[in-house]
Formats: C-alpha cells, structure tokens, sequence
C-alpha cells in the first residue's frame, strides 16, 4: 500500500502499537507527534497487544465511524494449565488446573468446535456496555453480572507449534502459538479462555499481536519512534492519504465533474443499481471519486439515492 507525506487534508496513520499502550495513549501520543488535537483510533487494541491500530488525522477522523475493518487477523500464545480474571496475562490466576501431556488431537478437536460462526461471551474484563456501564467498570467496583453470549465468526484457528513448560509458580503448562482470522467484535482471549475450558485445562492469552484490520496490514504500520524520528528530522507526519484510505476501505463510485459537485453540495443523486453490495444487505457506505481522482464524499444508498454520510470536497 503507498504512503505519501500529506499535510493538509490529513489521512491514516497505520500503527505499530507498542506493549503496554493503551489506544488513547497512541492517540495522544500521535496528537503532539503530528501538532494537531484533530486525531482519533479506529477500533482498540488492549494494552497487553501489539500490532495494527488504525489512526485518523485531520479530516480521516470523520472517516472513522465508518470504516467496516469487519475482519481482523492476529497472531497469539495461549496458556494452557491455568486461568485469569481477566484471561489474559494481565490479570491474577485464579486456577492452576496444569496441563501437561494434553494430546495434539484433543487440542485440534476443541479447536475446530471454535471455528466458524459460534456463540462466544466476551470476557467480563472487556469495554461491553451493560446497561450503559463498561463491563470492566462493573468487573473494578465489585459486581455480579453475567454477560450474554452473541455471534461471532471465527474464519480460521490454526495451531502451529505446542510446547510444554513450567510457569512461574511451577505449575507444569503447554503454550500454543496459534493464529486467528475473526470477525470484529471477537475477542481472542475468550478463545484462549474457552479453549481452556473445552479441554478442561483453564486457558488465557500471554501474548498478542494484531497483523490486519480490513486492508490495512501490519507491512503497512509504522512504529511510535519511526514517525516521532521523521518529524523530528524536519518531514511531516506520513499519512496514507485520504483518498487512498478511502479507495482500499470502501467501495467505490467514480462520477463526472457535474455529479462531483451536486454530491459535494449534499444533493441526493440516484446510484447505479446493483453495484454497492448485495441486494438484501444494509447499504454499505461507498466513497465517491470526482473525475480528477479527488474524494468527494462518502455516501449510503437510501431508496436507490445517495445519502450523504461526510463530505470531504
């Protein structure tokens, strides 16, 4: 994917988010990196994780609401042997079941009963409203809740290596290094979790690293130092601009110079059938391109005619 230098209208910043940075702690950091308060994240990525975060800057920020990013790709370690309040490493073992000598066959069973469109229920340590409270809130001040299962799609779970160790407190453990294709709002370490569960082991995540949200790929980020190195070499911010990040996420709709300007004055034109989506499907925002390759604006298709979303003209 190219990257240019663009000052002006601003654009995404694809980040290699850094262990033990929250996504507001990439926000801010970004926001005195590129001089400008005008900055927000796509999505978040726990502070435990690495990996592909999707920032906006400038006029990319109203991009971000928008952006579908609906499936993501990860590399993982899971535990075997032991759980944790918060299912991953962070959090306080609360059993050390073992598992030592757990057959590779049972491992792929329970993996395979993991994959495809399942019911999972997000950890409780997670940002899930209940009742308009995050579930970590409720989790911090001592509550008893339950939290409901809902549909995720897990596209693969594959398990590349298993090894058998000793954790810190010497309970005898096996590591998998796996890796996870999903659908967004699915959360790897109730995997790891259920995983543990399913083979009656317990399980939580030890490490995690993002490698796609949507189009963009880890190939694509740059890290917190190489972007605060350039700037402070006298270059601006590097920013996928925004009509290059517009034409990888969205579908897209190119129009003449007339259509360009009655779309970017908030006309409601009629849009080829049949071209943005499947018939049945909730429209899909779709990027409208003027003939000279500028992004116009992003639109929805309402009743065949094309309601404005954000008009970047």
């Amino acid at each position: 994917m190219a990257r240019k230098k663009d000052n002006g209208p601003g654009g995404l910043v694809v980040v290699d988010k850094p262990a033990g940075f929250t996504s507001h702690d990439v926000v801010a950091k970004l926001r005195g990196i590129g001089r400008t308060r005008r900055v927000g994240h796509a999505g978040t990525l726990d502070p435990m994780a690495t990996g592909v975060l999707v920032i906006g800057v400038e006029k990319a920020t109203r991009l971000l609401g928008h952006l579908a990013l609906t499936e993501k790709e990860y590399v993982a370690t899971v535990r075997l042997g032991q759980t944790t309040v918060t299912d991953d490493a962070e959090g306080e073992v609360t059993a050390s079941e073992g598992a030592s000598g757990v057959a590779r066959e049972a491992v792929d069973a329970a993996v395979a009963r993991l994959t495809g469109e399942i019911q999972q229920v997000p950890s409780k340590v997670s940002a899930v409203k209940v009742d308009g409270k995050r579930s970590y809130q409720r989790v911090r001040e001592g509550e008893e809740f339950e939290l409901a299962a809902r549909s995720v799609t897990v596209s693969s779970f594959d398990v590349h290596d298993v090894h058998e160790m000793k954790a810190e407190d010497g309970t005898c453990v096996t590591d998998l290094l796996v890796s996870v294709v999903c659908s967004s709002g699915t959360y790897v370490r109730a995997l790891a979790r259920d995983l543990g569960g399913d083979l009656g082991t317990g399980g939580h995540l030890t490490a995690l690293r993002r490698t796609r949200v949507g189009p963009y790929r880890l190939e694509d980020a740059r890290t917190l130092d190489e972007l605060q190195q350039e700037v402070d070499g006298g270059a601006p911010l590097s920013v996928l601009p925004l009509h290059e990040a517009a034409a990888a996420a969205f579908h897209r709709w190119d129009v003449d110079a007339e259509q360009a300007r009655l779309i970017g004055n908030g006309a409601q034109l009629r849009m080829p059938a049949g071209e943005f989506g499947a018939p049945g499907q909730e429209p899909e925002p779709v990027a409208v391109f003027g003939p000279d390759g500028s992004f116009v604006a992003l639109v929805e298709e309402r009743k065949g005619r094309a309601k404005s979303l954000a008009v970047f003209a």
